[in-house]
């Protein structure tokens, strides 16, 4: 399937300027999309527009990424109610690498004449003084068709700097400076980018009388018709430092039905054939969430690894009563915590786990997860105590250094579904 109709039958082609597909089945093309380096990570919004590169790269074009160094120093009006805070060069040219990092697991930088490549407008950007810039650039494109462009109109309202103002003609010459240099043919993104992207095309035909092309994707919303990719707690990062894989994966297996159709899609690799199948066994009973799981695990797999994927499965067992003290030992603190975020917790002294411990002690004297000594006996006599999912038979046990889990966590349960972690704190 050529590129045009891939995107077009995933739901991720929004505005595309005529010849597009024309140029794109005469020959390989090269490729752009932008991202800011605001952050040193990408995160869940940020992969729409990597999955068009991936999907580019595919069917045999060459895609480049732009890490915007100069106008992240500026920040795009476009979508925003405010401006963005500016960043200095060292941070920028550290957010560079964390995110061509993350993008070396959906695209292959190395080898092929389509290898993808990773660019700074930074480095063309740096050297251009401003009279250079207002000369060369600036008297090409009119102040009304600047003034045109929603992202401005929405702004001025509000408050529009100069530096703002001036963004779309920054990025619209990276487009021709690509055009020039890498024989960039064709820009990507959001439909909010569309009237940058476009004046990136204006500027190249004035200065050159070359043609260049646009192709923008949706704008992605959930069902209810809130931001795509925010939860209560911010942003889902890629990197499992700022969201764990547990959360990662939790976060595509809770979304609706009608979301995970479409995401379905967008987010993964799976053919239509694949995909009306996933649908159809989802209809045929909807309780088991078959299309969230597979969703889940193809993204999860994507972003972090498939053993990261069965962690976090493990992971979600636990809390539904499965899973063992080999599951818990086998995740990560980050993801260890996420899991059992809410659950309460109590903080004791960990030298005390320096020498026998007695559990009885711990669970009534000194964290009152039981009120007396005899309701402790009776819930380990009826089998209804577990410490890091083993049960207890004897109610006399020892506690060490050796139970702890990743060195300073105990997991209590009483019964089927009340958990109290116990944090051991030197």
């Amino acid at each position: 399937m050529d590129f045009v109709d891939e995107l077009s039958w995933r739901g991720m082609v929004h505005d595309m300027m005529p010849g597009t597909a024309e140029q794109l089945k005469k020959e390989m093309t090269t490729a752009y999309v932008g991202i800011d380096p605001t952050a040193d990570s990408l995160h869940i919004g940020h992969l729409v527009s990597v999955m068009m590169l991936r999907h580019l790269q595919r069917a045999g074009h060459k895609p480049i990424i732009l890490v915007g160094g100069a106008t992240g120093m500026i920040g795009d009006p476009s979508g925003k109610t405010e401006e963005r805070n500016l960043l200095d060069e060292e941070t920028l040219r550290h957010n560079q690498e964390a995110i061509k990092k993350q993008l070396s697991r959906f695209l292959d930088f190395s080898s092929g004449e389509n290898r993808a490549e990773m660019v700074n407008n930074y480095d063309w950007m740096k050297d251009f003084s401003f009279l250079e810039f207002i000369r060369d650039v600036g008297k090409h494109i009119t102040v009304s068709y600047m003034m045109a462009k929603d992202s401005v109109k929405k702004r001025l309202e509000s408050g529009l700097s100069f530096t703002e103002f001036s963004y779309q003609l920054v990025q619209g010459y990276d487009f021709l400076h690509l055009y020039r240099t890498m024989n960039c043919r064709l820009q990507m993104g959001g439909s909010d980018q569309w009237g940058n992207i476009v004046t990136g095309t204006e500027l190249i035909r004035r200065k050159t009388g070359g043609e260049a092309f646009a192709l923008t994707c949706p704008l992605i919303t959930k069902s209810d018709g809130s931001k795509f990719g925010k939860t209560e707690e911010g942003n889902v990062w890629l990197d499992r430092n700022l969201t764990s894989p547990y959360r990662f994966y939790q976060f595509w297996l809770n979304i609706s039905d009608e979301d995970a159709e479409k995401y379905m899609k967008i987010f993964t690799l799976l053919s239509p054939r694949e995909i009306s199948d996933a649908i159809e066994k989802h209809a045929l009973s909807p309780g088991e969430r078959h299309l969230q799981k597979m969703l889940a695990r193809e993204v999860t797999v994507m972003v972090h690894s498939e053993a990261d994927y069965e962690a976090a499965v493990e992971a979600s067992q636990v809390l539904f009563g499965k899973g063992t003290a080999e599951t818990l030992s086998r995740l990560d603190e980050v993801s260890f915590l996420d899991l059992f975020e809410g659950v309460p917790n109590y903080v004791v002294d960990g030298a005390l786990f320096d020498s026998p411990y007695p559990l009885v002690q711990l669970l009534t004297i000194d964290t009152g997860v039981f009120p007396s000594k005899g309701e402790y006996r009776r819930l380990v006599a009826g089998g209804g105590l577990s410490v890091n999912k083993e049960k207890v038979d004897d109610p006399e046990i020892i506690m060490g250094t050796a139970n702890l889990i990743n060195g300073k966590y105990l997991l209590v349960q009483k019964g089927k579904k009340n958990y109290f972690l116990i944090v051991a704190r030197k």
